[in-house]
């Protein structure tokens, strides 16, 4: 069965792979030698003109993969030398659809002079003169005029790509909110998400090394629909056997933040949730007067992690999830030291196969931390639910009126009304990704199935309610 969506997901994926093979047998120095010649096999190019550049743009993968441009703040990062594939983009005109009319409107409506027209009165847009305004576009009777933007550009719902000064794509780090859209969108696998999984191995290595210091993964519930050739327990079973002491369900974090959240949003009467980075990310940046009604309870990554540290000062914390931006919250400062890494379901990948452990044959562990309504986080909607369920648990009163955001467009909408004032709901549940987290780049599987995998996953879950898991939780693991 095929493990990742995309075949340039495991392009990416073989690179990672490799690294975490030479950093668990402690020779990272081979690296640049080795793993071009084994990603790139034969004299001959498959992928790009030539092998030299293949080679050079694994070269780039692996630099990515093994932290990045530490002068770049951002997560996500563009190989430039990767991006060169696709065409500029811009508007141009179909030959096939331009009529030679008389009328001129495109003409006629262009300020910038960028419109000519051949002997077949066929039009002609001037890249040098055309300022992309579209205007063309729009008075064409034939709409023979189409606005061509690249994978990324289309991708990209905050605006955040442009074109670099050779072309490549260029990420404005202003606008960014490290979604990770466009890393899965692009056909070359040119932009991609830095990896931290060497802090990850460092981490385990170390723990081997001193008995007292533990490493704790903290998985996010949309693992339910991950991994899809192997049972959950399996890959349970496969991190513990990377080398972690513990693993601890996120959706407790969101159990716990559902219940919190509700008491929060009651009290205020208008707020916006704080699950999802990107969303957070997306209001600080481009509506700064509803900054305020964000939540202030942490995300449910940074809740259960709290928890656990509180539990284990000493320990380290890992969250697995499918989010790019994650990789971005556990850096800020008002988190930094709580979470010590993340890494993605992709990456997690790489680590079973880079110490080649095959979770297919693996006995199944038990995961039974959080309840459904916890679980359900994972989709768009869950969080609305989940506080529904907290309000009625608390017997707390008062209006609650969600809106679930599938999204940073449907997202964009009820943020542009909340800052109006003529948002008739009082609580926005904001999902960068369509879908949910089941639709974050970091997975390895995309699709409607997914949300059917994670409301079973909730429906299994021993504790019903979630007041009961948190109990049952701090009753196993009380706070020293």
């Amino acid at each position: 069965m095929r493990k990742f969506d995309t075949k340039v997901q495991h392009l990416k994926y073989k690179v990672l792979r490799e690294v975490a093979r030479c950093a668990f047998e402690d020779r990272l120095s081979d690296c640049y030698t080795e793993i071009p010649q084994k990603i790139v096999k034969g004299p001959k190019p498959t992928m790009r003109c030539c092998i030299y550049k293949e080679r050079a743009i694994v070269n780039e993968r692996i630099k990515i993969a093994m932290g990045g441009d530490k002068t770049n703040p951002n997560v996500i990062e563009v190989i430039k030398i990767a991006c060169d594939e696709c065409p500029i983009g811009g508007y141009t005109v179909s030959d096939d659809a331009c009529r030679g009319c008389l009328a001129h409107r495109c003409e006629d409506v262009c300020k910038r002079g960028a419109i000519t027209f051949d002997e077949n009165q066929k039009a002609h847009i001037d890249k040098e003169k055309c300022v992309n305004c579209g205007q063309c576009a729009q008075v064409c009777p034939y709409s023979a005029i189409r606005n061509n933007k690249r994978p990324c550009e289309n991708a990209c719902k905050v605006k955040a790509i442009s074109k670099g000064e050779t072309n490549e794509a260029k990420i404005d780090n202003d606008k960014c909110i490290s979604c990770g859209a466009c890393v899965y969108q692009c056909p070359f696998g040119a932009i991609v998400d830095k990896s931290y999984i060497l802090d990850v191995i460092d981490a385990i290595k170390k723990s081997k090394d001193n008995k007292d210091y533990k490493v704790y993964a903290v998985v996010a519930p949309s693992i339910s629909s991950q991994f899809s050739y192997a049972k959950l327990g399996q890959v349970i079973t496969g991190i513990k056997k990377l080398g972690f002491f513990s693993v601890i369900e996120a959706a407790l974090g969101a159990d716990m933040v559902a219940y919190e959240e509700s008491r929060e949003l009651l009290e205020k009467g208008f707020l916006t949730s704080s699950c999802c980075p990107a969303f957070v990310n997306y209001i600080e940046k481009n509506f700064p007067t509803l900054v305020e009604h964000i939540s202030h309870n942490p995300s449910p990554m940074v809740r259960i992690a709290k928890y656990i540290k509180e539990i284990d000062p000493t320990g380290k914390i890992v969250f697995i999830g499918p989010c790019t931006a994650k990789k971005m919250e556990y850096k800020k400062e008002k988190t930094n030291g709580v979470v010590d890494a993340v890494i993605t379901f992709e990456e997690l990948q790489a680590l079973f196969d880079g110490k080649d452990i095959n979770i297919e044959e693996l006995e199944e562990s038990v995961l039974d931390n959080a309840s459904y309504y916890g679980r359900i986080f994972a989709r768009s909607g869950g969080l609305a639910d989940a506080v529904t369920q907290a309000i009625k648990e608390q017997g707390l009163e008062g209006e609650f009126n969600p809106i679930a955001c599938d999204g940073i467009e449907q997202c964009r909408m009820a943020l542009l009304k909340a800052s109006k004032g003529v948002l008739p709901n009082n609580f926005i549940e904001g999902m960068a990704c369509v879908g949910g987290c089941i639709g974050g780049a970091g997975c390895l599987t995309h699709g409607e199935k997914n949300k059917n995998q994670v409301d079973e996953y909730g429906r299994e879950a021993h504790e019903k309610t979630i007041k009961d898991s948190i109990q049952v939780f701090e009753h196993e693991f009380p706070k020293k």
